[in-house]
């Protein structure tokens, strides 16, 4: 096959790449360009997608012997990510970047390039497994498994992607890193959100939205207890920094239980109060390209690591999705995706994601 290899510059995409050209695949290595600041040099382990990265990748390519390009596609991730990612915490929503990304760049934007210019396959450091039957499954390494963020990819898309290192542990893929000679076996992971390397992610919300201040509001009582700047700053489940100069009457913390983006009201309360029994999603996508019919029992998680639980879902009347939780979890925001895993065999195999429109208790 003809193979597409995503090289990010890490140490993942680029042993990725090289068990594609050990599988006796034609491979060319691509570096995406994704940065407005293309010359930013990467700061410690935060962020990606710097000038240095862009060296990284392009040297494990000369040490695997394929050819290299770099694609620019800034304008594309700023307007389908970071503008999305903006507006979405404007409207009280929690969004996942690396799930966009996924969704609308190296898989829409990159693979439809990939396949017009005759490439069969793209491939991606990404730790998750596909069966030979295009089934997407969870990492052996459960710590580094991104079968989440991949949960939004089609049928189709899954059966152009490649994913090779999802069956090996993370300290296993350095040292073979460092056996194979690249230079990236030792290079830290990258954290946080790419195109915030700084880590402030109110920050970077502030200025891009300025302040929208409103009132933050005693969930049992309605008594207003503090003001805030702008609800972009708040995240459903969130306890520090909420505005609140003193504590509840029974001593307990407050937690954020709701975000109104129109009246700008940030409502707290008992961390009890986040308990959700049910979620209803949104654009629903099935990795096997069908919708199931009827309800299923699967395992529902609401993070890329943790926030499980068995579940019942259904697909609805208008085409969304309800999810039944069996039992409560917290923390979980609109805007977040839920995604849907078989319960048996492990709970390792993705049934298929939608993005959460509400919850309930």
């Amino acid at each position: 096959m003809r193979v597409l290899a995503a090289m990010s510059g890490g140490v993942d995409s680029a042993v990725a790449a090289a068990r594609a050209v050990d599988a006796g695949h034609d491979v060319v290595g691509v570096h995406l360009a994704l940065s407005e600041t293309p010359d930013a040099l990467r700061s410690g382990s935060r962020g990606c997608c710097s000038k240095e990265d862009a060296g990284d990748a392009r040297r494990a390519a000369d040490v695997l012997g394929i050819p290299f390009y770099v694609w620019d596609f800034a304008g594309r991730f700023a307007e389908d990510v970071v503008d999305r990612f903006v507006a979405d915490y404007a409207a009280g929503r929690t969004p996942n970047p690396c799930l966009l990304c996924n969704e609308k760049i190296k898989f829409a934007a990159v693979l439809d390039k990939a396949l017009a210019l005759g490439f069969d396959a793209v491939c991606t450091g990404h730790y998750a497994r596909l069966s030979g039957d295009g089934v997407l499954r969870r990492a052996v390494d459960d710590g580094k498994d991104q079968s989440y963020v991949l949960a939004v990819l089609t049928a189709d898309q899954l059966a152009h992607a490649l994913f090779p290192v999802g069956d090996t542990a993370k300290p296993d893929i350095r040292a073979e890193a460092a056996e194979r000679g690249l230079a990236v076996a030792g290079k830290p992971d990258s954290h946080d959100i790419c195109f915030i390397p700084t880590g402030d992610t109110a920050g970077f919300l502030a200025g891009r939205l300025g302040e929208r201040p409103g009132p933050v509001l005693d969930a049992d009582s309605g008594e207003v207890l503090g003001e805030h700047a702008g609800v972009h700053g708040f995240t459903v489940g969130q306890r520090k920094g909420i505005g609140v100069d003193r504590p509840a009457p029974d001593g307990r913390p407050r937690y954020v239980l709701a975000i109104e983006p129109v009246s700008g009201a940030v409502t707290v309360g008992p961390a009890e109060a986040l308990d959700v029994r049910e979620i209803v999603g949104e654009r629903p996508v099935w990795t096997s390209g069908r919708a199931p019919h009827g309800p299923i029992e699967c395992v529902a998680q609401v993070r890329a690591h943790g926030g499980l639980a068995d579940a019942v879902a259904e697909v609805e009347g208008d085409g969304g999705l309800r999810v039944m939780l069996r039992a409560p979890l917290r923390g979980v925001a609109p805007g977040q995706a839920v995604a849907l895993y078989r319960p048996d065999a492990g709970g390792d195999v993705v049934l298929g994601s939608a993005v959460i429109r509400s919850t309930a208790g």
